[in-house]
């Protein structure tokens, strides 16, 4: 463990890793964003619901190990190219992040702190133990304060880039459960799938890009039913792996 990512479980060749960028709200103390710190209970800073998720499917043996990011995506945003400017993001949802205005000095060392350990733990337990399946778990929320007209009205999203292998068992094991599934939606894993092309494209692993509606997991109740129907989910997708 270290302060870039949590591990929860134990990896297993052939089984199922899950992996969740934004699963902490946690800034370091000797880094000061500048932000009301009640933005760091919203979905700015943290994919609400999704370690308490993980944690749940990693308990009942739905899935073998989890990598949880360790710091705030407003601290770091793991699921983006390192180069992109939104990897240390100045702006988020409308709320301007002054903390982050860095220099080139201080850029490389706030990704050589967080981003770069983060992304080497997931390799290092790829090339270990090779899943047979990776989970990326996220969470939206239903409306954006930037665009309070757009309404979100799914209840979880499937996502998914070139590799659409896991996609269509994904999305008909859900509806199954009867939510309300969004493909491709709130948005499209063709224009946001950085950590999925990293680790998963690129080592040819099936994969599915699971996006949680926040106000569906904001509490024990509805975190537990989540990870229920996650893990049948998981079950039924299992079997297009062989």
């Amino acid at each position: 463990m270290s302060e870039a990512w949590l591990q929860l479980g134990i990896p297993r060749r052939g089984g199922i890793l899950l992996i969740a960028d934004h699963a902490s709200a946690h800034v370091p103390d000797d880094i000061v964003l500048g932000i009301d710190p009640a933005l760091l209970r919203e979905h700015v800073a943290i994919d609400i619901g999704v370690s308490e998720v993980a944690s749940l499917l990693v308990d009942s043996g739905a899935v073998d190990a989890a990598i949880l990011g360790g710091v705030s995506r407003l601290v770091v945003d793991c699921n983006r190219d390192e180069d992109a400017p939104g990897a240390i993001p100045i702006a988020s949802d409308g709320h301007a992040i002054p903390g982050n205005a860095l220099d080139h000095a201080g850029r490389e060392e706030r990704l050589d702190r967080f981003f770069r350990p983060y992304h080497a733990q997931i390799a290092a337990t790829i090339a270990a133990h090779r899943p047979g399946m990776i989970l990326s778990l996220h969470s939206f929320t239903p409306s954006l304060a930037s665009d309070p007209a757009q309404q979100r009205p799914w209840h979880v999203g499937v996502l998914y880039n070139e590799d659409d292998r896991l996609a269509g068992p994904a999305i008909a094991a859900l509806a199954a459960e009867g939510l309300n599934v969004g493909d491709q939606l709130p948005y499209s894993g063709k224009l946001l799938n950085a950590t999925m092309n990293r680790h998963a494209e690129a080592n040819r692993i099936p994969y599915v890009g699971i996006e949680m509606r926040q106000d569906l997991v904001r509490d024990t109740r509805g975190q537990a039913l989540f990870a229920e129907q996650l893990s049948r989910m998981c079950s039924k997708v299992a079997l297009n792996l062989v």
